[in-house]
């Protein structure tokens, strides 16, 4: 049996909630945004290569479009374990063709992890810790394996997974069979989930055999995985844009999730920066020289360290000003930053912004 593990990182994103940092040529995944200095993309593989024994055994996917950024933010993966999709079609695809390619190099053993680039992770012997008994668990049964985050406050803006039956505990970790996933939820019902202690946030981070993933999409996903077993990546353009969660995992009986509580945040948006850097002694999260008169509850960020942003009588807005552009939103209102883009795209005077 193969006993290396395998970890992709997903790297496709777009990160568009947090532009205008955020750029087509420079996506989420290549920011810094935790005062380190290392990019989201780096740390992630700095988290995954001990598991991975390696550069040699680790993975990322990502789009054309950012291929030599990758090359450039990782400069010891191989290019061989480097995947370029010609046009996104979200993770079902990504995960599909990822599992296909390691199990053609390493056979139907082969484990393999799933992991977003752009997730912030504290613990990292917990994270490290984790994975391990995710993959004792998918070693010893066939299984799908997610980590579900125990949840602090109910969110609306993450997706739930409700633990079924118990299997048996993984390195002192409880194992559950997957009774459902829920998609974004409101909020009473948000808090509904949290007070019956069934509930996880779906981290989108997954441990599976090869042959175990592709036998249940093509169960479940054959759409998906059969042209690609057919016509390898060319197909990618024909292929239907669906996640993950839904193409399989909303589907399988095979999966299982291990509910854990290392400190995790997915940067959705402009607010993740106050959850991770809020500081007692600062009413605002400052990123920028910020002089500022009876301002609280804002969030400031410069790109350049020469700019000023003068600030007066406001509250619970997010200021980012960024090489031409300069963004002001209210907190509760970040999540439409996208349609904002949308309307930068058909205006020809601003593509250059995005």
């Amino acid at each position: 049996m193969n006993n290396l593990f395998f970890p992709v990182i997903l790297a496709g994103g777009k990160g568009e909630r947090f532009w205008p940092l955020s750029r087509l040529d420079k996506p989420k995944q290549f920011l810094s945004l935790d005062g380190s200095s290392k990019s989201l993309l780096q740390a992630t593989a700095e988290r995954l290569l001990p598991l991975a024994d390696g550069w040699q055994n680790l993975w990322v996917i990502t789009s054309s479009a950012i291929a030599q950024g990758v090359r450039e933010q990782l400069p010891d993966l191989l290019e061989s374990n480097l995947l370029i999709e010609c046009v996104g079609r979200d993770t079902a695809a990504a995960v599909a063709w990822a599992s296909l390619e390691i199990k053609r190099r390493y056979g139907e053993n082969a484990m393999i992890g799933f992991f977003p680039a752009d997730h912030w992770i504290a613990d990292p012997e917990v994270f490290l810790a984790t994975l391990s008994a995710a993959t004792e668990l998918a070693r010893s049964t066939p299984a799908i394996v997610t980590l579900g985050i125990k949840p602090n406050f109910p969110s609306t803006g993450y997706g739930y997974i409700e633990q079924g039956e118990k299997l048996c505990d993984f390195n002192s970790l409880p194992a559950y069979h997957v009774h459902r996933f829920t998609e974004k939820p409101d909020r009473e019902t948000a808090a509904t989930f949290l007070s019956t202690g069934r509930f996880s946030w779906n981290s989108g981070m997954f441990v599976f055999q090869a042959g175990v993933v592709l036998a249940e999409l093509r169960t479940h996903a054959p759409e998906i995985i059969q042209p690609l077993e057919q016509y390898g990546p060319d197909i990618y353009p024909q292929l239907p844009k669906k996640s993950i969660d839904y193409a399989l995992m909303e589907k399988t009986s095979l999966a299982y999730v291990l509910p854990v509580a290392f400190g995790w945040d997915d940067l959705g948006d402009w607010n993740a920066i106050e959850r991770l850097l809020k500081q007692e002694d600062n009413p605002n999260v400052e990123l920028a020289t910020h002089v500022g008169l009876d301002t609280q509850g804002a969030i400031i960020y410069a790109s350049n360290p020469d700019d000023v942003i003068v600030t007066i009588g406001l509250e619970d807005v997010v200021i980012v000003r960024d090489r031409n552009v300069t963004l002001v939103v209210k907190k509760d209102r970040t999540q439409e930053i996208k349609q904002i883009l949308k309307t930068l795209q058909n205006d020809g005077r601003f593509t250059d912004l995005l």
